[in-house]
């Protein structure tokens, strides 16, 4: 069997390390925001709510989670990039389709995901399980694979939208496997995995946060994770690594950023407080309970991991000629 490795290239001698401040800086005076770009509920709201809190009790003033959902978050992070803010404190929930993957693919995105945003903290990232419905029975990704060879060009792979994690990750294996498969694309999980269940389509490389309640349930059936090493919440499910798929790691990652010109010592600030909140035991077990793992380090380790997402999948994007259309 065909294989390719994806393995992320190390970029950290692309991110100009910063200066350690000799003291912390003072936060600005006014009002703490976190802007996310979904709607509340989802992964990406609870994480910033989790994360805001903390810092509430932390700096002893309201931080306020501001929803501006669309565009699988490019409408808030557009609005974040191009807003000149002049007051408060104001930070944007980063996400893998945010800025790794949609400005690569959508002509009318056009702020820079590298250049527009002060990289601050990355909170964590979070695997994708390769599930479908319960009735069916693969033992294991080479299962898949063989029905993708026996049928090609019928096996159908559902996601939550054209380039979101799940089309991506998707686009990723039929290249790694060397097997033609159907992308069928919806309007937010929710809907996918409907069809998913009820039998319409036939595979999602679905977020561990959205389906593990779903395979927990019996309601569909895990079959493989797709970062390197097992997510604690399902330490019993193999890897796509582990299976064959050397390198194989995509996930859902999350992060926090400012606006651009924020000062190096205020994001190193702020960087050093949410590295605390990651730390602390309830929300170390609230974040297992969802997948998020590997959060924390330095504002320069989270600059290069920024870049070394953007590299990778805008690496399969173009192997995989995905466009909006697709």
């Amino acid at each position: 069997m065909q294989r390719r490795h994806f393995l992320s290239a190390s970029a950290a001698a692309l991110a100009a390390p910063w200066a350690h401040a000799s003291a912390p800086a003072e936060l600005p005076k006014g009002t703490i925001k976190i802007y996310v770009g979904w709607a509340p509920g989802g992964g990406t709201d609870v994480f910033a709510r989790i994360v805001g809190q903390k810092l509430s009790d932390m700096w002893g003033r309201p931080v306020v989670v501001e929803n501006k959902p669309g565009a699988t978050g490019a409408l808030c992070a557009d609005f974040f990039a191009k807003t000149k803010f002049t007051d408060g404190l104001n930070l944007l929930m980063a996400h893998v389709n945010t800025h790794a993957i949609s400005p690569q693919i959508f002509k009318s995105i056009t702020y820079d995901p590298l250049k527009d945003y002060a990289p601050i903290a990355l909170i964590g990232a979070t695997p994708h399980i390769l599930v479908t419905g319960s009735k069916d029975k693969y033992a294991s990704i080479q299962d898949v694979v063989e029905l993708c060879k026996k049928q090609p060009g019928q096996v159908s792979f559902g996601s939550s939208g054209t380039g979101s994690v799940q089309h991506l990750a998707a686009e990723m294996f039929s290249m790694a496997a060397g097997v033609k498969t159907i992308h069928v694309p919806y309007k937010g999980s929710g809907p996918m995995a409907t069809d998913l269940i009820g039998g319409q389509i036939d595979f999602s490389f679905d977020t561990m946060t959205a389906s593990a309640p779903q395979v927990k349930a019996g309601k569909m059936q895990g079959i493989v994770q797709t970062r390197v090493t097992r997510a604690k919440g399902f330490p019993s499910l193999p890897t796509m690594d582990e299976q064959g798929f050397k390198g194989f790691d995509a996930s859902s990652w999350y992060g926090v950023v400012g606006p651009k010109d924020m000062s190096k010592e205020l994001a190193q600030r702020i960087n050093a407080d949410i590295n605390k909140v990651l730390t602390m035991p309830d929300v170390v077990t609230r974040f297992d309970g969802y997948g998020v793992e590997g959060g924390g380090g330095s504002v320069d380790k989270f600059a290069a991991f920024m870049v070394s997402e953007y590299k990778k999948w805008g690496d399969v994007v173009r192997a995989a000629n995905i466009t909006e259309a697709s």
